[in-house]
């Protein structure tokens, strides 16, 4: 397990990263989401000990991390790290090598992962001639080459339409089933909630939520859809029922309690056919605007 404790980060009178505490658990997608200059990338440059912080302090499995724990880590920077004139795998064999891994165990790690990610036949190209999705393939296989125990990954997935991305997260997948802890970073709040298991939320630059995303969701108000044949106008002078969406047949709502949705539901039944009725799955996006604003 990652372990971020109290890390604070100032750039001059700038408060970038303000008492972050969380926890990556091994075999999980946490995903590590927030506004642009909410911290997100400082915090990721601290964990890697790219940047040092002005407090606080980063564990791996409770020890202060090493730089030889970091060293065994995947990362790969929002800015893509990699030299655009360069071809694809002796870049990939040099990184794989740096890791220290053998040369030939490199350069085998390096065709797989290219014939993987469908760039077998490119293997001797510069990045540069690459897509920009295909560039974001070259550098997610950088950070995953030397089987690492931990992957810091900034916005992974820019670029990439939906079935690359569900290629990556097949890939990735890999290392959650070996226990290993995966933080990532993105602005799509639909993939994230689509992929993750925990979540942690930055508003200029604190922690303002984190924990499973089906907790996060249950810590709110509960809405409930309503759909019937007859009118729901009842509704409106029903106690306990707070009315947040009306149109004739169909009510969004929320009841003060369980006691006021059965009574609701009983009702609405003796008044004729109820298509559906029933608490609504919240998105992971409404949930962001509630917490952050």
């Amino acid at each position: 397990m990652l372990q971020v404790r109290h890390l604070t980060r100032r750039f001059g009178e700038l408060v970038a990263v303000d008492d972050v505490s969380f926890d990556v658990h091994g075999g999980k997608f946490t995903g590590f989401v927030g506004g642009n200059g909410a911290g997100k990338t400082t915090t990721m440059r601290m964990i890697m000990g790219l940047l040092q912080p002005d407090a606080g302090e980063v564990r791996w499995e409770g020890d202060l991390i090493t730089p030889r724990v970091r060293a065994q880590f995947g990362y790969m920077p929002e800015e893509r790290g990699l030299y655009p004139k360069q071809p694809v795998r002796s870049q990939l064999v040099y990184l794989g090598e740096l890791h220290g891994m053998p040369a030939k165990e490199a350069r085998a790690a390096a065709d797989a992962l290219m014939q993987r990610f469908g760039l077998g036949e490119r293997t001797k190209d510069k990045l540069e001639t690459l897509s920009l999705g295909n560039q974001q393939r070259v550098q997610i296989a950088a950070a995953v080459i030397a089987s690492p125990m931990g992957l810091i990954l900034d916005e992974p997935f820019n670029g990439l339409d939906p079935d690359a991305v569900d290629e990556m997260f097949t890939i990735l997948s890999e290392f959650t089933r070996r226990q290993v802890p995966i933080l990532f970073s993105s602005h799509q709040l639909d993939l994230v909630e689509r992929l993750c298991d925990d979540i942690v939320i930055l508003a200029k630059g604190r922690v303002v939520a984190d924990g499973p995303v089906d907790e996060l969701r249950r810590a709110g108000e509960t809405h409930h859809r309503i759909l019937t044949e007859a009118d729901l106008g009842w509704l409106r002078s029903h106690p306990g029922v707070q009315i947040l969406d009306f149109d004739g047949v169909e009510a969004s709502v929320v009841f003060s309690d369980v006691s006021v949705e059965q009574a609701v539901l009983r009702e609405a039944l003796q008044r004729g056919p109820v298509r559906a009725f029933g608490p609504v799955v919240r998105p992971l996006s409404d949930i962001y605007r509630e917490i952050t604003r």
